[in-house]
């Protein structure tokens, strides 16, 4: 069985489909449709040069690669490239193959140092390390039964504080760029970035097609917001949390707290049955907020790192 690597082609949705469908097997806890595969490539800023690879055999898709130039940092010559292939299709080399395309690419746009993202299992550790990738942190996958399980109880929000959906703002959503700069640069990352670009944010964030914007929750205070929880829906119950994030001046109030809990309630309301979202391994505060939802870490994936050349 011979195996090709290629270019994704956006004009064809059985590529956006294949892409999405090996995704969703080898990462079941991320949210991905084809249409997220797309606007991805669509989407994303030109410097970032972003690239979609598909393995190919006999006609199926069978592994996918997910690549980019980190071209908001600080530090040159970094990028990234995440490898997932079909659970039942591993040992056949597509995973190598498209870890060496994907490299070659990133090579050629002056990338030297790449990050990938591998699922914490022995196979897959032992093929990043094989190919010269070491491990630098890890972080969770964390599941929440919607349908079944019990939130905590809605509360009032504080004095002096309103909350509001991601619609409110739909007119001019710029003061949640603001608040989404701000948290985001305290968000763990071995990557730094520098979040300014605003016509970009709307692109690739505020017209992401999972962003669910009567979901996505934001508590308001002295008339801009301070706190917000991004929501994505798949529109098959799956509910994901893009970001939460509270602005350094009113944290310690219990206001993540409030918009993420407000949001999941909305959500069950509107059919959603189970919910998952992210945190670094380290960020034990966070991980026991989202314990006291109710969530269960399901997976760990580990960032791996290596320098080309």
């Amino acid at each position: 069985m011979t195996v090709i690597v290629r270019d994704l082609r956006p004009e064809v949705r059985a590529d956006a489909e294949g892409f999405s469908r090996v995704r969703r097997l080898a990462v079941p806890f991320m949210l991905s449709t084809p249409d997220t595969v797309l606007h991805h490539l669509r989407h994303s800023h030109p410097d970032a040069h972003s690239g979609q690879f598909v393995a190919e055999a006999d006609g199926e898709i069978i592994g996918t690669t997910q690549l980019s130039v980190a071209h908001d940092s600080p530090e040159p010559g970094q990028g990234s490239a995440n490898v997932y292939v079909h659970p039942d299709r591993t040992g056949r080399g597509a995973g190598s193959l498209l870890l060496r395309t994907a490299e070659e690419r990133l090579a050629s746009l002056g990338v030297r140092k790449v990050f990938s993202w591998v699922p914490d299992e022995p196979g897959n550790r032992a093929f990043a390390e094989r190919h010269g990738y070491r491990p630098s942190r890890s972080a969770h996958f964390l599941r929440l039964e919607l349908a079944n399980g019990t939130l905590p109880p809605l509360a009032a929000p504080p004095p002096g504080v309103e909350l509001r959906t991601g619609a409110d703002f739909a007119d001019d959503p710029r003061p949640l760029f603001a608040l989404d700069a701000e948290v985001s640069v305290d968000e763990p990352s071995d990557i730094a970035s520098e979040f300014s670009d605003y016509p970009a944010w709307l692109e690739e964030t505020w017209r992401h097609p999972l962003l669910d914007l009567g979901l996505t929750t934001v508590a308001v205070a002295d008339g801009r917001p301070v706190a917000f929880t991004a929501a994505h829906t798949d529109g098959e119950g799956r509910y994901g949390t893009a970001m939460t994030g509270t602005a350094r001046t009113h944290r310690g109030r219990g206001l993540a707290r409030l918009v993420k809990n407000t949001s999941l309630h909305r959500a069950r309301a509107a059919g959603c049955t189970e919910a998952f979202t992210g945190n670094d391994a380290g960020n034990e505060p966070m991980i026991a907020v989202n314990k006291w939802f109710g969530y269960d870490i399901c997976a760990t994936e580990v960032r791996y790192v290596r320098e080309l050349g």
